[in-house]
């Protein structure tokens, strides 16, 4: 029957967008729940500010034809895109929807993704990709790929001038993995499994056995890939990550971080005193030294799981957004390998990019030595993090609270690096390598003519030690600019903040630097 007035275009009008919006349909939206996930709209609702969120391309049908699609209706074909806001700020985003057609990537379902994406580059917003799809939709054969190329190729465009944040809520599978891969920061639910090949491929091409948890769960990405950032328990938890992750960043790569209102405490606080021990080879937790120089003692984290000898997160000083690095001396001493370089060199650059500070915490005896890292490529990893470290205008100020050897106290920020503030506690101690292993060198001879080896050796690595074993030989090379009391780290950070914010360095100009990737 034909419609005329106003009121039934109206009431067509708002039959059209309930159909849409029940996705799937009812039967598949509970399935949705019955598996601990949200549906696409319910991620959205609870990501954004209410009432803000402004959808675009609900009404888009793909133009497939073949293998039984020709009449198939695909409600905003499985991916719900738009703009809205969270905090009070624009970000733009897109959330595939599982129960239409598995949430599977077609031509038009990638190509509102793409847009999206591209509307955030245009308007300087953040982007978010939730993540919830059995992959590309195969009965469109290459013009699915063609999609999937349209969004590989816009998160570069996008890389560096927006952030980009990618929720996992559901698989992830194939070449669809590869759009988180090329975001900033990737969110895992434990309801969610990310591959490029599955497990059945896997048995059937080289024989091993492996379920989809074991091969792509959070916990596998987290401690052994390094692929994932962070670890939702569920949906909810996820979005409030992502939450807390947008409320450090600009919107864009021309924007500071927004500064809050932070904690004025900037009184000495003499537990300072007590973290670091003064024995060369004790452990502690790092992460208790950030606390008491942060504000509120709120120190976000990223990979907490991964490469556990060096910390990395966000976090903020007098209301500043600051990156974080710090050596971890509880796990493996502190020590650099290939893992932790490349966290951390990953993180500076990000940092780097979105004009936050950096904040470096070393307490390191060097890298890690063996076969195994020499063949895996220390040197091309390590060298990642002099890199980022050089590469990086942002204001870098570094905290050397006890040993800083070799190679690995330049990997740390060091003064030629370019730091613009290097602080020294007391129980710093820079040096080209540790007194038992200098002195061994610097005194062989005498070690081996000695009538009593054993001794002197002990008296010469105490002579090594006394002349290297301070602060103060690099502070009278001006490679340290203060030696100051622990207990007022906050003061002197929370200043030099304030004072380098801002710093303008130019370099010179070239498209871009060549990483040893």
């Amino acid at each position: 029957m034909a419609i005329h007035t106003m009121q039934e275009r109206i009431a067509d009008l708002r039959k059209r967008t309930s159909d849409a919006m029940l996705g799937g349909g009812e039967d598949r939206l509970e399935k949705q729940h019955k598996g601990g996930k949200l549906t696409a709209r319910e991620r959205v609702d609870a990501l954004v500010d209410a009432n803000s969120f402004e959808e675009t391309g609900m009404f888009a049908e793909h133009r497939a034809t073949l293998f039984g699609m020709a009449g198939k209706n695909f409600p905003a074909d499985g991916v719900v895109t738009g703009a809205a806001s969270i905090g009070g700020r624009l970000v733009h985003l897109a959330s595939q929807d599982f129960t239409v057609s598995g949430g599977s990537a077609g031509e038009v379902h990638s190509i509102k993704v793409a847009e999206i994406m591209q509307q955030s580059l245009k308007t300087g917003s953040p982007f978010v990709f939730i993540n919830d799809s059995g992959g590309a939709r195969v009965q469109e054969g290459i013009d699915s790929l063609s999609g999937y190329g349209k969004v590989f190729y816009t998160n570069v465009m996008l890389s560096g001038a927006v952030p980009q944040i990618s929720l996992i809520c559901g698989p992830c599978a194939g070449g669809a993995a590869y759009s988180p891969a090329l975001t900033d920061f990737i969110i895992q639910t434990r309801q969610a499994q990310m591959f490029i090949t599955g497990p059945q491929v896997i048995k059937g091409v080289t024989g091993e056995s492996v379920t989809a948890e074991q091969l792509g769960g959070p916990d596998a990405h987290m401690a052994n890939s390094g692929v994932i950032h962070f670890v939702a328990e569920d949906d909810r938890h996820a979005i409030l990550l992502a939450q807390k992750l947008l409320s450090f960043l600009p919107s864009n790569n021309l924007e500071d971080p927004p500064r809050v209102e932070g904690d004025p405490n900037v009184d000495p606080n003499p537990a300072m005193d007590e973290i670091v021990p003064a024995e060369i080879k004790k452990g502690y937790d790092v992460r208790e030294v950030i606390a008491k120089v942060v504000d509120f003692r709120d120190f976000f984290e990223v990979q907490s799981g991964y490469a556990m000898n060096i910390v990395v997160g966000f976090a903020r000083i007098a209301g500043r957004t600051i990156g974080i690095i710090a050596n971890q001396p509880c796990v493996q001493a502190g020590v650099l390998d290939i893992n932790a370089a490349n966290k951390a060199a990953r993180f500076i650059r990000f940092c780097n990019a979105f004009n936050i500070s950096l904040l470096t915490f070393a307490d390191v005896p060097g890298f890690l030595p063996g076969v195994q890292q020499e063949h895996g490529g220390i040197i091309r990893h390590g060298a990642k993090m002099l890199f980022a470290y050089s590469a990086a205008t942002v204001p870098k100020i570094t905290v050397i609270l006890r040993k800083c050897y070799g190679g690995a106290y330049l990997a740390m920020c060091g003064k030629d690096l370019g730091a613009d503030r290097v602080f020294a506690w007391p129980t710093a101690e820079v040096a080209v390598m540790g007194a038992e292993g200098a002195a061994e060198i610097v005194f062989r001879k005498e070690i081996q003519e000695a009538a009593d080896k054993p001794a002197k050796r002990a008296e010469v690595i105490e002579q090594y030690r006394e002349a290297f074993s301070n602060p103060y030989v690099a502070a009278g090379r001006r490679l340290v600019d203060a030696v100051i009391e622990p207990a007022e780290t906050r003061r002197h950070i929370a200043q030099v903040m304030e004072y380098l914010h801002t710093k303008r360095e130019l370099r010179p100009p070239k498209k871009h630097g060549l990483m040893p990737l």
